[in-house]
């Protein structure tokens, strides 16, 4: 059965498996710490370009999240020594940021959460490298396609499997394998916390959504299978078939009528090309 708890702003949270209702002053919170997100990622547009090292992109995201009053949540995060993860072509997620050069006809994911004021604004969004195949270009829009339907979804009411489901319906149409292996989540005050937040599921499954709940949508969608392998540095998650894969995430809130982005792009540039 699932378990719902009502939270002031005030108030000390850590993960105990329930589902946290908030209130007003959190939403804006989430506001600014989501609109901080959607701005690094806006800052990035016309650096991730071949030749540029994920490196150098993760200085430039963690300069830009000082320069706003916020902290990278990732740095030192169970620890991870980065500000952000960046992610290129059959990388799902959770890439590291290094020495690695961006070519001509890449796919990035760059994945970044400002803590801002005690808030984690968590977004994630896809940026095309020179030029890009148009395989790998209709995947890119068929993920972001995923993220929106399962976004209309997201509404008193209706479930977890509601959202679900429209995710793995729009992928699967187009013969795309849907990651099982890691999901969404419930985030706040806390990074990681419930609920679970899967891309596949059946329509009027698992936690019913109510007004107050804060979670990410972000499913990740394989060209190839859906199967995934961890590598030996403890983060980087690989599809098996070394197939593409392609990432788009928000950060959102259930209102009494359907659901408020935290993490759109206040320049516009929400889906490639930008």
């Amino acid at each position: 059965m699932t378990e719902y708890m009502t939270v002031t702003s005030d108030q000390h949270l850590e993960r105990n498996g329930a589902i946290k209702l908030y209130g007003p002053d959190a939403f804006v919170g989430m506001r600014k710490a989501g609109q901080l997100a959607a701005a690094t990622l806006d800052m990035l547009v016309p650096h991730v370009v071949p030749g540029v090292t994920t490196g150098e992109l993760d200085d430039l995201i963690r300069e830009f999240m000082v320069a706003g009053g916020a902290v990278p949540a990732t740095l030192g995060y169970r620890g991870y020594t980065h500000s952000s993860c960046i992610s290129i072509n059959h990388v799902v997620c959770h890439g590291i940021p290094g020495e690695r050069t961006l070519k001509d006809g890449d796919i990035v994911n760059v994945d970044v959460t400002p803590l801002l004021d005690g808030w984690h604004g968590d977004t994630s969004r896809m940026f095309l490298v020179g030029d890009v195949s148009v395989k790998a270009r209709r995947l890119v829009d068929v993920t972001y396609e995923c993220l929106m339907l399962g976004i209309e979804q997201a509404r008193p009411g209706n479930t977890m499997g509601d959202v679900a489901h429209a995710i793995q319906r729009h992928a699967e149409k187009h013969r795309y394998g849907v990651v099982r292996d890691f999901c969404g989540h419930g985030v706040g005050r806390l990074f990681h916390d419930a609920p679970e937040v899967v891309h596949v599921g059946r329509p009027g499954t698992g936690p019913e959504l109510k007004p107050g709940m804060i979670f990410t949508i972000e499913p990740m969608i394989n060209i190839g299978k859906p199967d995934v392998k961890l590598l030996d540095d403890g983060w980087t998650a690989v599809t098996r078939d070394r197939s593409l894969s392609a990432q788009f995430e928000h950060s959102i809130g259930i209102t009494e009528d359907g659901c408020e982005i935290f993490t759109g792009s206040p320049g516009g540039f929400d889906k490639p090309p930008y």
